[in-house]
């Protein structure tokens, strides 16, 4: 059996998706003749946590120990170099299929009771493509007899076709910042000037924590957003459930151009949260699963040019 996986393709039109059986998570997605989220070769670890699903927590556990209703929890390592869990429980593992077509293609996963985690948690998780770009529907359900917290975001590197990184301009719907020292934060949010959340990535390193993300408009959307000097951009929208993002803008991203070839590269993750990091130890903004009571959120990406 192949370790990577099933690499599953969705069309319609000129929206084309790629989303990878191992770890169920995106694996790119193109729209109007340009890549809008970056794609990454089958690997058993995709490079810099490309497209992945994090559940059930998004981000860090600071020393990877939490507690629930008094009972302590140790989980493993998975950033051993910081001694912190990363990024939830189902990263690395074999999703099922439960439903496929020409445009949509679902896929769920288990976790499971082990160490570290006290209840069983079903994720489902639907992508679909149309005209109107990338749909992606998350159902959670606890499978347990007693509720447990929950959050969960996503891992998509966002592109305008070609345009390199550093040309860029990112917009948050971003209203604070979390003040974090590896990935931890230190202390409360803090309210962001007005200016900061449109910035040039020219130059700029971050692996930040937003929070305060709130729809701008009537359709009841947050919005986050690249856009490059020629008008083309790439748009993240994302129900108000997901009401933080964190930004990574690392070196050395394998980035596949027009003509194959795999150069490193900068690249930038625009990561749609339920949750800050260290939420299982903070309580913030998590999301309490009650058994027999499944919940639905939903994101997407799409072309604005």
């Amino acid at each position: 059996m192949d370790a990577c996986g099933e690499r599953f393709v969705i069309v319609s039109g000129d929206a084309r998706a790629e989303v990878d059986e191992v770890g169920g998570g995106l694996s790119g997605f193109s729209q109007g003749g340009r890549v809008r989220v970056e794609p990454h070769p089958p690997t058993v670890r995709p490079p810099q946590g490309s497209g992945a699903v994090l559940a059930p927590w998004p981000n860090r556990v600071r020393g990877g120990t939490w507690t629930h209703r008094g009972t302590e929890h140790r989980l493993a390592l998975t950033e051993p170099a910081a001694g912190n869990a990363l990024h939830g429980l189902l990263r690395h593992v074999r999703w099922t299929l439960t439903d496929r077509a020409g445009d949509r293609i679902a896929l769920a996963a288990v976790v499971t009771v082990q160490p570290g985690w006290p209840q069983p948690v079903r994720v489902t998780i639907s992508y679909a493509v149309g005209a109107d770009g990338l749909t992606v529907e998350t159902e959670v359900e606890n499978l347990g007899d007693t509720p447990v917290p929950f959050g969960l975001g996503f891992h998509p590197y966002l592109r305008v076709g070609d345009v390199d990184t550093d040309e860029l301009e990112l917009t948050l719907a971003a209203r604070t910042s979390l003040p974090l020292c590896a990935g931890i934060p230190t202390g409360p949010p803090v309210r962001l000037e007005r200016d900061v959340a449109s910035t040039p990535l020219a130059g700029l390193e971050l692996d930040d924590a937003f929070g305060g993300c709130v729809p701008a408009d009537r359709d009841g959307l947050v919005r986050h957003r690249v856009a490059a000097p020629d008008g083309g951009g790439t748009e993240l929208w994302a129900e108000p459930a997901f009401g933080w993002v964190q930004v990574f803008t690392p070196d050395g991203f394998p980035r596949q151009g027009p003509d194959g070839v795999v150069t490193a590269s900068r690249a930038v993750a625009v990561e749609p949260m339920t949750c800050p990091p260290d939420a299982l130890n903070s309580g913030a903004d998590l999301i309490e699963l009650v058994p027999g009571e499944p919940q639905v959120l939903r994101w997407g990406v799409h072309a604005t040019g």
